[in-house]
Order: structure tokens, then C-alpha cells, then sequence
């Protein structure tokens, strides 16, 4: 039984990986992030398919999808929804706005006030929203997907440390490979209608229920540890991982754990969802973004920390 909830997991991809080419790890992350119950912040240039795949998504695990563009003049209200007076029966009816959905695309999430961007922490952290006294419950499934471009930042408002800790993964599809673009201009645009739901909304239930049942061993558990203490201990990073951090970082190893077909964390899932994990949470000193610098560290931090090795009794 368990193997065949497992074996849901690599038809969701299969079936995302119709509109998007060659980025099937990118694609295993966010399902993985999706099952951690988590939340994802796309860094990446307009045009490289994010939107295509986030809606893909949401009908392959049979949820609604809904996209807000953040804007400068972008209200709360028009992210949560407004109470509004009814006059035909003389009473205040709430109006949901597009957050009540299953996922979410928060399509550049920096070029809104800090005010807007506010309003999606509560429902990032407690998959509810409160208006006027009153909260009104999300899907237990709610899944942001944000984006921003790391290009332009003109006219832009940066993500404080506070929400941008509330994204579990930091992503980016990237440019797709020589091949892989030409076979993208060769194929016929793919119709929404060709995607097909693979998963119902209690598999996926049944699948964030097995992550909180992966194994962790506690040398795996101490190895994670020791990899968050580095990154607080680096000479060129002022901002190490926060404890709220580290849960995130081994709740992500359960599920990108699963999403491999195994029931049990390994260091190896450790490294490779790391970069996902830090890179957004990380501040280098200096107060500037290099994105080169940051791979940097963070391979340090992969090369200095010893990983840990079984000894095998005889």
C-alpha cells in the first residue's frame, strides 16, 4: 500500500515535466515543498515557464489555481477579500478574494508595499486569514508559489528576512539547454487540456502524512545541525540559519526524501536540497547580493562539514 502511494509521486512529475523541459529536479523541489507544506520563492527571469508549471500542478493534484500580479497600488483587501454591505438583506457578506485557492501564484512578489506583502504572513504560517476580527479558514493544501526578478529592481520593495524565512525553498527554472529549447520550439504549444489530474486532494493528504513519517537517524539529524552552526559560525556571513530554519531544512529532507522513493533521510538529501533551503536565508556581509559569493559559501559549507559514516558492527 505504501509503495503505491509512493509511486504517485513520479507520475506528478512525469506529468508537470509535459510543459517544462529538462528541469525535473526544479520540478522534484516543488512537489516536495508542496508535501512539506511549505511555500516556494521562484528567483528567476520572466519566460522561463513558471506560471505554465504552477498551473500544471494544481490540475494534476486536482486543486484550483489562482494568480495575483503585485503591483505598487496593490491593496491587502484585494489579496484576503472585503466585507461589504449587502442592502437587499441588510447584512455584511464577505467577498474571498483570490487567496482562498489551493495554489497561489504571487507573480512578483517585490513589487508591492510591505503592506501587501504582509498580508500573505498569516496565511504562509497559519493557512488562514483574519478580516474584521473574524478568520476565515484556507485550503488545508494552500501552496504559494511566488516570484520575483532578480534583473530589475527598480521601483522594487525587498522581501524582509521575517517572510522571506516563511518560503521554504528559494528556486529557479533557469534557461532550458540547447536541445531541450530547440525540442520546445519544434513541439506544438501544449493545451491545458492535455494535463491530466494524477493525484486526488486525499493522495496528496496521504502523501504529507508519509513525510512526517521518513526516518530521520540522529547522525543524519546532527550532520543537518552541524551544517546550520557552520552557516552561523562562516566568517563571510553575518545572518546564519535561524532555528525556524533548521525545522524547515529537515522537514524539506522528509520530503524531498520521499519524493526519491525512500522512507528515510540520507546526508545526500541534506546537500542537495541546501541550496533551496539557505540560499534565501543567508545574508552575506557587506550588505549586497552576489549570487556567486552565495553558491560559494555554501559549497564551503558542504566541503567543510564532515558527513557522517556509519561504522558497521562485525
Amino acid at each position: 500500500m505504501q509503495e503505491e502511494k509512493l509511486s504517485n509521486v513520479p507520475r506528478l512529475i512525469d506529468e508537470v515535466e509535459k510543459v517544462i523541459f529538462g528541469k525535473r529536479e526544479t520540478i522534484r523541489l516543488t512537489i516536495a515543498a508542496l508535501l512539506a507544506g511549505g511555500h516556494v520563492l521562484f528567483e528567476d527571469v520572466p519566460g522561463v515557464g513558471k506560471t505554465m508549471m504552477i498551473k500544471t500542478l494544481a490540475k494534476a493534484i486536482s486543486g484550483t489555481f489562482s494568480r495575483v500580479q503585485f503591483t505598487p497600488d496593490l491593496l491587502p483587501s484585494d489579496i484576503t477579500g472585503v466585507t461589504i454591505f449587502n442592502s437587499q438583506t441588510n447584512q455584511f457578506e464577505f467577498r474571498q478574494g483570490p487567496i482562498f485557492t489551493t495554489i497561489l501564484l504571487a507573480d512578483e512578489i517585490n513589487r508591492t508595499t510591505p503592506r501587501s506583502q504582509a498580508a500573505l504572513l498569516e496565511a504562509m504560517s497559519e493557512r488562514a486569514v483574519t478580516i474584521d476580527n473574524h478568520t476565515h479558514l484556507l485550503s488545508s493544501h494552500f501552496f504559494v508559489l511566488a516570484t520575483q526578478n532578480p534583473v530589475e529592481f527598480e521601483g522594487t520593495y525587498p522581501l524582509p528576512e521575517a517572510q522571506l524565512d516563511r518560503f521554504l525553498f528559494r528556486l529557479s527554472i533557469g534557461y532550458p539547454s540547447f536541445n531541450d529549447e530547440l525540442n520546445l520550439m519544434l513541439t506544438p504549444q501544449k493545451e491545458e487540456a492535455e494535463i491530466r489530474q494524477v493525484i486526488t486532494s486525499e493522495e496528496v493528504e496521504e502523501l504529507k502524512t508519509l513525510v512526517t513519517q521518513v526516518h530521520v537517524d540522529e547522525q543524519v539529524a546532527r550532520y543537518g545541525l552541524e551544517l546550520i552552526t557552520a552557516s552561523r559560525k562562516h566568517s563571510e556571513i553575518v545572518l546564519g540559519i535561524s532555528p525556524r530554519g533548521s525545522t524547515a531544512f529537515m522537514h524539506g529532507a522528509r520530503a524531498y526524501a520521499l519524493t526519491q522513493g525512500r522512507t528515510y533521510v540520507t546526508p545526500e538529501d541534506l546537500q542537495n536540497i541546501l541550496p533551496a533551503t539557505f540560499g534565501h536565508r543567508l545574508r552575506l556581509k557587506g550588505g549586497y547580493h552576489d549570487e556567486k559569493q552565495l553558491q560559494r559559501v555554501m559549497e564551503q559549507l558542504i566541503e567543510e562539514v564532515p558527513i557522517p559514516v556509519r561504522q558497521v558492527r562485525k
